[in-house]
């Protein structure tokens, strides 16, 4: 069987999607996880696109030892050089450089002839090679271009010593029988496509990306671009959850294989849901909410008969546990560590006592404590940042004949502050007395309200992304059984966040310098 790379791009072309950002711990704790699961590369960002992508490159490229880390770079000498510049001290460093080759955007976008696109592309993967062997070249829009043009460039570019050329469905425009097609007929124009990687990168506006990518290795291709989840500009990339699942499951159709330990897929599924507060959806394939779960009565007859009848692969190849065990307010710290071994994670003693101390609270509260509740907990703490306020207690009077108040009561420094504040309602109340206590005029950018599980008992799981004068967002997220605790602890978690930013010096312009003392933390 072949070998197919998994060049994962969520923390590149993923964070490009609207409202997920990510902050630079959890960039590096997202990116550790990658490097878990044996992803082949890890295209940390898009260096010289700002001072905070060029800081999160670099310490991506110096934290992680077993994989590949990438920078995007234009077809330019400062993206190159500032490419290089992020990802020099990576164990494995590749420059991944693209320009537009269609006569749509060669016209339009980059106003530049073809010969034009041709000299500056091989120039530039020159450049690059000048700097490491390791070089990517990507063809922007590869699928609207002309294949005679296409196949020059190639071999150009191949002839400057890139390694690994990708060519992507930039607008998720063909459909798998054109994508195999294309792969297979620039295959013929461009032999010297054989002696190096060919990459496939499909984007999902029209809900084909990953079966063009999937087309992609029939056609002969030996790397996919992807992303958790699916994440990335419009309607995102190939999900990688699912292209790794489908090789897995389909082996003998496709003759090829990836190196990533799928029981790692759901784990990190969540993770980047918890960083990004952005969902899947409950029937989204491999690591949706209800991809292994049975209600009609005839599909649980046969998979307790035989998990084959309805099952075409199982909840623990993806890294979900079948443990029906219930934990609840009895349990002890060694059944909580027990059950956070089965579910995946290993925490230190400090991490075990505070997360355990959370779920007892939580168990006082609710009839049945699950998986998902318990990782919900594990989540916040696994990413969580210093805490300047801490909720010491709150007040609300609310209803549709009076004006709702809230009574803030906040800790920092073991010093109490108290404000009050009206609002159109208890949540907006309680966030603008949280404002008066910070001294800050924050603009809510979004807010919202779910349950982890189901029932009347329900942990409640608030999200809030909130402004500052600067420009900048934070995001924060609260749980609690009482949904306006759940919402004014997500408030003051992006508080502490945006304080906790400016505290360390990680604004634009500085993160340089203060990247390394977060990464050892």
């Amino acid at each position: 069987m072949k070998r197919i790379k998994i060049f994962d791009t969520t923390l590149r072309d993923g964070e490009q999607s609207p409202g997920c950002s990510m902050n630079l711990k959890e960039k590096i704790e997202m990116a550790r996880q990658l490097e878990r699961m044996k992803v082949d590369v890890i295209e940390a960002g898009f260096a010289i696109s700002s001072p905070g992508d060029f800081a999160s490159v670099k310490a991506i490229a110096e934290a992680v030892k077993d994989c590949t880390v990438a920078s995007l770079a234009r077809a330019a000498v400062k993206d190159i050089d500032r490419a290089w510049e992020a990802v020099k001290g990576a164990a494995d460093p590749r420059i991944h450089l693209f320009i537009a080759t269609s006569p749509l955007h060669m016209e339009h976008k980059l106003q530049m002839t073809p010969d034009q696109v041709y000299e500056t592309a091989v120039a530039m993967t020159a450049r690059a090679v000048g700097y490491c062997s390791n070089v990517e070249f990507s063809a922007e829009d590869a699928t609207r271009s002309n294949w005679k043009f296409l196949a020059r460039v190639i071999e150009g570019v191949i002839a400057a010593g890139a390694t690994t050329i990708n060519l992507p469905d930039t607008v998720g425009y063909t459909t798998p029988d054109e994508h195999y097609e294309f792969f297979m007929r620039i295959r013929e124009r461009a032999p010297s496509l054989e002696k190096v990687t060919i990459s496939s990168h499909c984007h999902d506006d029209l809900g084909l990306a990953v079966a063009n990518s999937l087309a992609a290795v029939k056609a002969g291709a030996t790397q996919v671009e992807c992303t958790v989840n699916g994440i990335g500009e419009r309607a995102g990339n190939a999900a990688m959850e699912e292209i790794v699942m489908a090789l897995y499951t389909r082996r003998e159709l496709f003759q090829a294989e990836t190196g990533v330990l799928t029981g790692e897929i759901m784990r990190s599924s969540a993770m980047l849901t918890n960083i990004t507060g952005v969902k899947v959806q409950p029937n989204k394939a491999v690591v949706g909410e209800n991809a292994f779960a049975h209600e009609a009565g005839i599909h649980q007859h046969g998979v307790m008969k035989h998990r084959g009848t309805y099952e075409i692969m199982t909840p623990e190849s993806v890294g979900l546990n079948k443990n029906n065990l219930v934990l609840g307010k009895h349990s002890g710290k060694h059944a909580f560590r027990e059950r956070l071994a089965s579910l995946g994670y290993s925490l230190s003693e400090e991490d075990l006592g505070a997360a355990f101390e959370r779920f007892k609270t939580l168990a006082d509260k609710k009839k049945t404590v699950y998986d998902k509740d318990i990782e919900a907990l594990v989540a916040k703490e696994k990413v969580q940042i210093p805490r300047t306020y801490a909720l010491n207690s709150f007040v609300i009077n609310s209803g549709n004949k009076i004006t709702s108040t809230a009574v803030i009561d906040l800790v920092r420094d073991q010093r109490s502050t108290e404000r009050v504040s009206r609002g159109e309602g208890p949540i907006d109340a309680a966030f603008k007395a949280i404002e008066k206590i910070v001294g800050r005029q924050l603009a809510l950018e979004d807010y919202q309200i779910g349950s982890v599980t189901e029932g009347e008992d329900a942990l409640g799981d608030a999200k809030v992304k909130i402004k500052n004068s600067d420009g900048e967002t934070f995001s924060g997220r609260g749980l609690s059984t009482d949904v306006i605790e759940a919402s004014i602890l997500a408030y003051i978690n992006a508080v502490n966040k945006m304080l906790h930013v400016e505290k360390e010096g990680l604004r634009e312009g500085k993160i340089d310098a203060s990247w390394n003392k977060i990464l050892h933390k």
